[in-house]
């Protein structure tokens, strides 16, 4: 006795999928907050590649990457090396993916605020918590705590032997900021802060009064989990 199987419907390109469930016209329908984020990065890819149609092809890259946030800060030449990619892919989706960060940071009335460590870690978690790499970030605020601009500084190694002292305050005196925050990552997902951190800390601080720029606080990312350095009171 056979038994008939049920079909699982696939298709090659977005072409073939009903209307209703291609990108496009779902954003021209519904705008584009209703979409996905595989969704929308496909409108950006346009095509896939064999055997994979562009939506797939899209969920693979933010699943590799760890989201949209990874891709954001993962090597242009290394996204164009993927499956289907290329270099006119990475890089029509390297320039969306940072004019989308420039608009979160720079656009006023959107800018995030800096009131807790909590903050910071909402803000930089995405990007920074499954780097390869240690990378260290300075968060430039205003007089009231809000991000006027985020710049990675160091990528590797990050402790006080490394980190110079101009190169962590230049965002912000560039731009007559009169405070940071300063956030490192660990590639092996436990932010207790090392020895190094500590006095790492401690050499930005002091150098920041001098300054007249204030270190409101030293973050160190893991995997999914934060430590604030002036919580703890460690170079504070």
């Amino acid at each position: 006795m056979s038994v008939a199987r049920a079909e699982v419907q696939y298709h090659a390109t977005v072409r073939e999928m009903p209307s209703d469930d291609r990108p496009r016209e779902r954003l021209m329908k519904l705008g584009a907050a209703s979409l996905k984020n595989e969704e929308l990065l496909a409108i950006i890819l346009r095509v896939g590649t064999q055997g994979e149609n562009v939506i797939e092809l899209s969920r693979r890259l933010l699943d590799v990457y760890g989201g949209l946030g990874g891709l954001l800060q993962a090597d242009t030449a290394v996204i164009a090396s993927e499956r289907g990619m290329g270099e006119a892919k990475a890089t029509q989706l390297k320039a969306a993916l940072e004019l989308g960060h420039r608009l979160s940071i720079l656009t006023p009335d959107r800018r995030p605020q800096i009131t807790s460590p909590g903050d910071v870690a909402n803000l930089v978690m995405g990007a920074m918590g499954y780097q390869a790499q240690e990378q260290l970030r300075v968060l430039c605020l205003d007089t009231k705590n809000y991000v006027v601009a985020q710049q990675v500084v160091y990528q590797g190694t990050v402790n006080s032997s490394v980190v110079r002292v101009a190169e962590v305050f230049k965002p912000a005196i560039s731009r007559t900021c009169p405070a940071i925050v300063v956030v490192h990552n660990h590639p092996s997902g436990d932010p207790a802060p090392s020895p190094e951190d500590v006095r790492t800390t401690e050499q930005l601080r002091k150098a920041g009064e001098l300054l007249d720029i204030e270190l409101l606080d030293h973050i160190v990312v893991g995997h999914n989990c934060y430590i604030s350095m002036k919580e703890r009171h460690l170079g504070f």
